[in-house]
């Protein structure tokens, strides 16, 4: 049986349309009981309010620490109203029942945004209050409604106007699952940043807490069959696809999400000079950097012109007039764009094209300068039942870290080559090989069960492209079979990991071919 609404306990840190509802609660007879800062607001607001610590008969102590961890409170929230002892219980104890709690909690998540958040800063805005009274309500949804977001007051009080001044018990189900939601993403949240400062011990935890936030319902997963969402995790600072500002274009499928994150972060790699990656099915089908965006671009889009037309476009410099102008040229197509600022003509120019404007997505990334300092220290894949964790493959590689290991050493620009080439590779899927030449994506091979076979696509890919260009691989060669077809097409020099049993076999076909081939000690699989 419902119970009609008569007390409600009401403390927010999110005020959002609080007037309004603690007036029509008011309107419809409840007594609202509430706590500092949110008591003064409906004070303000011209509603009566009683104050918690009038019913617990203590102060507010501690600074606000201790206000509501009181059998009053809880006793009030937590009594079975269908069993006779609890109710007697109360009534011997002077406890009134309270029928509607409304929590929202410290800002947490504001606060440690904050450039300045120091850790007492974070710590005084860890609540503890708060979540017992919404745990409270929830567990006994039977006869208490809890409400943690105000998009969910209109349907209170649409309820209670539709039931003699009550809730029904669906409604009451489906915001104590929320509650209970909210309180275990804040005690997630809150366990990530503290862990992340004070448990550096502790690389993977005993038990992986992951706080995130509902960004999206997409309109459906990788195929049309599968229902899809995004989720965008709590603490985030580095410029990347959940952080982006969506400026233009329809809504983000499933497919465009991963792949625009893809092209992200591949185009985060180059910082020293204005670049473009665009991006095709998770994999770089075109890569430049140049003095200018225009030419970068253009020569990015001519490593593939079939591939990238309806690809993913990245840039790591702010989109100008003459890049864009240069990307709507006639049979070009983008289905999303991605720049860390738009000039207004670039936009103009982006946005108003006929063919272009309905479909494409322009994302706003914001300055990608010193990303690796923002970075989140995880990468987490999901498995059926499980999540896969670990580092993120981020790590910068310089000259100082190649080992020649052939006859001929690589020269300066062989070696400037050969690294963006080895930038490039890290971002395609295994087994992976990308040939470069000038600074410019060439050939790609990936996602072939053998590396040979993903030598010899990059060859067909690159053409005439492959004499004087250098090859990168993601892992070592496990014979000499793709080596030798690369030096057949005319690459002149090698980056690899190095580390297989037949490495001498690929050093001695290099001194034959008079290819300079460097030794990296580090692999780039990308599953």
């Amino acid at each position: 049986m419902d119970t009609k609404i008569t007390r409600a306990l009401i403390s927010v840190s999110d005020k959002a349309g609080l007037p309004e509802f603690a007036a029509a609660l008011a309107a419809r007879g409840v007594a609202i009981l509430s706590t500092g800062g949110t008591a003064r607001a409906l004070r303000a607001a011209g509603l009566e309010v009683t104050d918690v610590s009038a019913v617990t008969g203590f102060p507010e102590m501690l600074d606000g620490r201790v206000k509501t961890l009181h059998p009053a409170v809880h006793g009030g929230i937590l009594a079975r109203r269908d069993l006779p002892e609890h109710m007697a219980a109360i009534a011997e104890a002077g406890i009134l029942g309270i029928g509607l709690v409304c929590v929202n909690l410290y800002p947490f998540a504001a606060t440690t945004a904050r450039p300045d958040c120091t850790l007492d800063d974070a710590v005084e805005n860890i609540d503890i209050g708060g979540p017992a009274m919404v745990r409270s309500a929830a567990k006994n949804h039977a006869d208490v409604t809890v409400v943690v977001d105000p998009a969910d007051y209109a349907s209170v009080l649409e309820e209670m106007d539709g039931n003699e001044g009550c809730t029904g018990l669906e409604l009451r189900r489906r915001l104590a699952v929320k509650a209970f939601r909210h309180t275990g993403a804040y005690d997630a949240m809150v366990s990530q940043y503290l862990g992340a400062r004070l448990d550096s011990g502790t690389k993977y935890p005993e038990e992986l807490a992951v706080s995130a936030n509902l960004d999206r319902i997409c309109r459906y997963g990788e195929n049309p069959h599968q229902s899809a969402a995004f989720y965008v995790m709590h603490g985030i600072t580095e410029p990347c696809v959940s952080q982006a500002q969506v400026l233009h274009g329809k809504e983000l499928s499933f497919n465009n999400l991963a792949d625009a994150n893809a092209a992200i972060e591949a185009v985060k790699e180059f910082d020293e000079a204005p670049a473009a990656v665009i991006v095709k099915h998770m994999n770089p089908c075109g890569v430049a950097m140049r003095p200018t965006l225009s030419e970068a671009f253009r020569l990015a889009r001519e490593a593939d012109p079939v591939s990238a037309f309806g690809g993913i476009l990245a840039v790591n410099r702010p989109m100008d007039a003459e890049t864009a102008s240069v990307i709507t040229e006639k049979n070009s197509f983008f289905e999303v764009i991605a720049a860390p600022s738009y000039e207004p003509e670039a936009y103009r120019i982006l946005t108003g094209a006929k063919a272009w404007s309905a479909n494409v997505r322009i994302l706003e990334l914001g300055s990608l300068e010193g990303w690796r300092g923002k970075a989140s220290g995880v990468d987490m894949r999901s498995v059926v039942g499980g999540l896969l964790v670990q580092d993120r493959d981020i790590v910068a590689l310089g000259a100082d870290d190649l080992t020649c290991v052939t006859e001929r050493q690589p020269t300066d620009e062989e070696v400037a080559e050969l690294l963006f080439a080895w930038r490039i590779v890290r971002h395609v899927k295994s087994n992976a090989i990308v040939f470069s030449r000038e600074l410019r994506l060439v050939g790609v091979g990936a996602g072939q069960m053998n590396r040979v076979q993903s030598v010899r696509l990059a060859v067909g890919q690159a053409g005439a492209l492959a004499q004087g260009a250098v090859m990168a691989s993601d892992a070592f060669f496990p014979f000499n079979d793709g080596p030798q077809a690369a030096a057949d097409a005319g690459i002149r020099a090698i980056i690899q990991p190095g580390g297989s049993k037949r490495d001498q076999e690929t050093i001695e076909l290099c001194n034959a071919s008079g290819i300079a081939m460097v030794y990296t000690g580090r692999r780039h699989f990308r599953h």
